[in-house]
């Protein structure tokens, strides 16, 4: 058990962090889960630029390592591009 009222408010903080985190890496990837599923070009097209924004935030809060981001944002666009 934490020995200091800092100590205590440091786990309140980083558990609600967690949670927060949590959701918006989660919801991340269902919205990436979504995208493989699509089957339509124009409706790929309409969806990738918000998905490369909602990524691109994700790494510069630093959810998610920048390369990650670069990795999913090539391989989404690589899958996009191969939709006819």
């Amino acid at each position: 058990m934490a020995n200091h009222k800092s100590a205590l408010k440091r786990i309140r903080q980083t558990e609600a962090k967690r949670l927060h985190n949590r959701y918006y890496a989660r919801t991340m990837r269902s919205e990436v889960r979504k995208f493989r599923g699509l089957t339509g070009k124009t409706e790929a097209d309409q969806q990738l630029p918000k998905l490369f924004a909602m990524i691109d935030k994700m790494a510069k809060r630093n959810m998610i390592h920048k390369n990650k981001a670069g990795n999913l944002k090539s391989s989404i666009s690589k899958y996009a591009n191969s939709l006819s």
